[in-house]
């Protein structure tokens, strides 16, 4: 069977992402192998996944079925979540109402599940109910904001927001090392695990100084692996506890010094600002570095 339609909205969206939304049981694979095979055609013309859809190209899929391309999420494994994780995850809620969740997550947890992980916070929100999804990424160490969709609708317009750099983010770090500027804007380049560039863009401000440690405000405008830790380390000033970028550390024992406070928005022209508490450890280490910074975090948000 040939199903064949036309973009009604700018999704600004890469195909894989897009056919992902809209058939949620199709794997990365199954998309993937079948445009080669080309089966899914736009234009009716040959395409590649990473093909950025435009309201009005016309998508057609020549193997369509209602039992392959449909809207289900199948779960691999049965994750069991100990009651433990399940009360620690409603006591990091910063905020929820019925499309989204924004959560302050712990470190040593990671966002998404591998063959190496047990236990994510993707585990613990689709042990909770199926159609919650998570929308962007912190590393398993960075604590912080992040931000859960409950529903589909509201994953399209959160993920939409991120891919236009709609959503304010704030993340301080604690660096070893001060940087050259103490204001700066910094493009860089970073090479992907499939070895592939990546544009960065990233402003940073140094809040405080001292001892050799910094305090470092970053608002990261793309949202790249390990983009802010590559980041203080090209600029001479690794963050602390970070095992896998700043090798010289003399802080080996301490957690990673990195946490994604605020988070700023509008959806549906509602305005949305988060902030969430610093882990123990990092207040911790602050007052051991005699290290301040304003206790109304909201001031830092007209910085950049």
């Amino acid at each position: 069977m040939i199903k064949k339609f036309k973009i009604q909205k700018n999704f600004n969206q890469r195909l894989d992402k897009y056919l992902k939304y809209q058939y949620t049981s199709l794997t990365q694979g199954f998309i993937e192998k079948n445009i080669r095979k080309k089966n899914i055609l736009i234009n009716n013309l040959t395409t590649k996944a990473n093909y950025l859809v435009k309201i009005n190209d016309e998508l057609k899929i020549l193997n369509f079925h209602e039992a392959l391309y449909k809207n289900k999420i199948i779960l691999k494994k049965n994750i069991k979540i100990s009651k433990e994780i399940l009360a620690k995850f409603k006591r990091s809620i910063v905020f929820e109402n019925n499309n989204f969740i924004v959560l302050n997550k712990w470190s040593k947890i990671a966002t998404q599940g591998g063959s190496k992980i047990k236990t994510s916070i993707d585990h613990v929100i689709k042990n909770i109910n199926l159609q919650y999804r998570l929308v962007h990424r912190l590393d398993k160490e960075t604590s912080g904001l992040l931000l859960i969709a409950k529903n589909l609708n509201y994953a399209k317009k959160l993920t939409s927001l991120f891919k236009q750099r709609q959503i304010t983010k704030l993340y301080f770090a604690l660096c070893e090392g001060i940087p050259k500027n103490n204001f700066s804007e910094v493009k860089f380049d970073i090479m992907n695990k499939n070895l592939k560039i990546e544009n960065t863009l990233t402003n940073y401000k140094v809040v405080n100084k001292n001892n050799s440690i910094s305090s470092i405000l970053f608002n990261p405008k793309t949202g790249k692996t390990h983009q802010l830790r590559i980041v203080s380390k090209n600029l001479g000033c690794p963050i602390v506890g970070d095992n896998k970028y700043n090798t010289y550390s003399k802080h080996t024992k301490e957690n990673l010094m990195l946490h994604a406070f605020a988070l700023k928005f509008i959806i549906n022209k509602k305005k949305f600002e988060f902030y969430s508490n610093f882990p123990d450890y990092y207040l911790k280490f602050l007052k051991k570095n005699n290290l301040k910074f304003d206790n109304d975090l909201k001031n830092y948000l007209n910085i950049f």
